[in-house]
């Protein structure tokens, strides 16, 4: 039985928030990889389960850690000294990072002046700062070549486009009213927490670019800087993290169309780089090299080229099914097995299991009767290790082993928040479903004696050493504080996962700004720009009021082959879920789709979600906790539809 939700209510500027506190039970998820649990986890807003967890790993913790340095150290090939990636060249860096950012035309010269200047009219100050650094340090290396150099930024701020953005969208003194609102509340909570003795909780604010919170709390002296002398917090004991859910919900990874992502991921780099910088993080990012395929069908192949094969047997397959055959036996047979993932496999019966994979895996002949947990695991561990590059990706793997320098556990947060939306989709999943597995193994410590600290020592050195990569977490020897350190990261990303795995608000709002921006970009070129500029500003202003009558709005149905409409009634607290029972009701009701419910002879509701079409979004899944008619208010030209989840799409 769910326990019942608490709602603690934060107003700002912006708007209320609510965060949405969710205790659920402590019994491990059924559901597959493909089928998520759309509430946060109790992991994210609850602090750990047992009180008696430790606070640091104990002695078998870090042995293990370096056992398993060592195994992977032996595992390797002869010529694994060769690394696959490379640090780019003088200038190469920089150049890297704008293609990714979405920037190329500041390194090609083409002349999409327009695209460029829009994508910059959506930054916040310190974005926009960071984006400058790159562009000097480019075009120091280009005169240094005697190439033409890249554009300043103040070009790019000084089109039309960019004025107008900046303008509307540069509201740091409301960033800073917002911050202080919520930093107000944060105190008085704290006070309250010390004066009792309890652990302090965290407010995680999505509304306010993270780097724009750095540099205010940096500004006011709140975060511990890197280099100071100040001693770390000690976030042994982890604690509850709240994060404030704004009206329109909460957004995760697989809600948003892939164009969408592909924005996200452009300001996520751009935020991230911003946030760096400020934290004093130098982050080298490595450039992969080709690398000869192994004739292997399953261990050493690339990670996105597995999962495309695989979709070819199972297209709503998002991971290797190795992978989730793997997961799945060590639920059913390992959660239980004490010392699952530390107790090492025998490595004769691995080398055979592996070659007997490769032969019969996809012939379905393979048996798994005889398979004893402790060799799946370690099965489980050496497919990682073997992927050719790493799963952190080679481009990414250093910085996430930067965010152990981080002091404060919010700006750890906020950096693997942005780390995990820049990974590509194979390996972000893939994580995900590796994170949940591991987030079952702790849950069943009692039997298994695998608590936080074990998981993560044991899984830390799997993730965070390749030998595509060099790494500096195991090149000063076996001291105690580097396995701590490493642990750590692993230890967060097991923790708050479902947080991570989130589109922070801020973020959503830029991807709609550019989206607007873009749509656009036509008008830009007519001379009467000034006056087409007025009229947009002046168009935005003229939205619903939230206190005007009830409105109609139409929706529409697509249910396989079956497709209609149906008027809803809009009201200010309308929310997606009163529209799902609405359309729940008329389904059972209506004439055109009773072959939709009636399958293998019994009803059963078809596993449907409302999604936002159009206007300045692609397509985004909306969180059941939306609030309609603010959704209205800032996409009025996008479209509803309700239609089957994306994952529950061609099974």
């Amino acid at each position: 039985m769910t326990s019942p939700r608490h709602h603690l209510c934060l107003s700002d500027n912006s708007g209320s928030c609510f965060v949405s506190l969710q205790h659920q039970s402590d019994s491990a998820r059924e559901e597959s990889s493909t089928h998520r649990d759309r509430s946060l986890t109790a992991m994210n807003v609850e602090s750990w389960a047992d009180p008696r967890d430790p606070q640091q790993p104990d002695s078998l913790c870090l042995e293990s850690f370096w056992s398993e340095v060592e195994t992977i150290r032996s595992d390797s090939e002869p010529d694994s000294s060769r690394r696959d990636s490379r640090q780019p060249e003088d200038g190469e860096q920089e150049e890297l990072w704008l293609q990714d950012a979405g920037l190329s035309p500041l390194v090609t010269g083409e002349e999409e002046d327009v695209d460029k200047a829009v994508l910059m009219s959506t930054l916040t100050k310190t974005q926009a700062a960071a984006v400058q650094r790159r562009i000097d340090s480019y075009t120091c290396s280009l005169r240094k070549r005697n190439k033409t150099p890249a554009p300043h930024v103040r070009d790019l701020f000084a089109s039309p486009i960019a004025q107008s953005a900046v303008e509307t969208h540069n509201s740091e003194p409301d960033t800073h009213r917002n911050m202080e609102s919520v930093t107000k509340k944060q105190r008085s909570a704290v006070s309250s927490q010390e004066t009792q003795g309890l652990q302090m909780d965290e407010i995680f604010i999505t509304d306010v670019a993270y780097c724009e919170q750095a540099a205010i709390l940096l500004k006011q002296a709140k975060l511990p800087q890197n280099n100071s002398s100040q001693c770390r917090r000690d976030d042994g004991a982890l604690p509850r993290v709240i994060c404030p859910q704004c009206r329109l919900g909460v957004t995760r990874v697989l809600d948003l169309s892939q164009q969408d992502m592909k924005k996200v991921r452009q300001l996520a780099l751009i935020d991230m780089t911003a946030l760096c910088d400020l934290l004093g993080l130098e982050v080298k990012r490595h450039k992969t090299s080709k690398r000869k395929i192994p004739e292997s069908c399953l261990f050493g192949v690339p990670l996105a080229s597995l999962v495309e094969s695989d979709q070819k047997i199972k297209p709503s397959t998002q991971i290797p099914l190795l992978l989730q055959t793997l997961l799945s036996f060590l639920e059913k047979k390992g959660l239980d097995s004490e010392g699952i993932l530390r107790v090492p496999g025998s490595q004769s019966r691995i080398k055979v299991l592996q070659q007997k994979l490769e032969n019969s895996f996809y012939s379905g002949s393979f048996s798994w009767d005889e398979v004893s947990p402790n060799d799946a695991a370690a099965l489980l561990k050496k497919f990682i290790r073997e992927l050719p590059a790493p799963l952190l990706t080679a481009e990414h793997l250093n910085s996430f082993s930067a965010v152990r320098d981080i002091a404060d556990l919010k700006q750890k947060l906020h950096m693997l928040n942005l780390l995990v939306l820049l990974l590509p989709e194979p390996n972000r999943n893939t994580l995900k479903a590796l994170l949940e597995f591991l987030s079952k193994v702790v849950l069943c410590e009692r039997c298994n004696r695998m608590n936080l600290w074990a998981v993560s020592t044991i899984m830390a050195p799997n993730l965070f050493l390749h030998k595509a990569v060099p790494s500096k977490l195991a090149v000063d020897g076996p001291e105690k504080g580097q396995a701590e350190r490493a642990a750590d990261i692993m230890r967060l990303l097991i923790r708050y996962q479902d947080l991570l795995w989130t589109v922070p608000n801020f973020l959503l709002s830029q991807v709609r700004k550019l989206n607007e921006n873009s749509s656009r970009r036509c008008q830009f070129y007519d001379k009467r720009i000034k006056h087409l500029l007025r009229k947009i500003h002046t168009d935005s202003r003229d939205k619903p009021d939230k206190n005007s009558s009830e409105q109609c709005r139409t929706v529409k149905i697509q249910l396989a082959d079956v497709s209609f409409s149906m008027e809803f009634r809009l009201t200010i607290n309308s929310r997606a879920s009163d529209l799902m029972s609405q359309f729940y009701k008329e389904l059972h009701t209506s004439d055109n789709s009773m072959g939709l419910l009636k399958r293998n002879g019994s009803q059963t509701c078809p596993d449907c979600a409302i999604y936002e079409v159009g206007g300045n979004i692609g397509e985004h899944c909306l969180d059941s906790e939306t609030h309609l008619f603010d959704l209205y208010n800032i996409n009025p030209s996008g479209e509803w539809i309700i239609k089957l989840r994306s994952s529950s799409r061609g099974q």
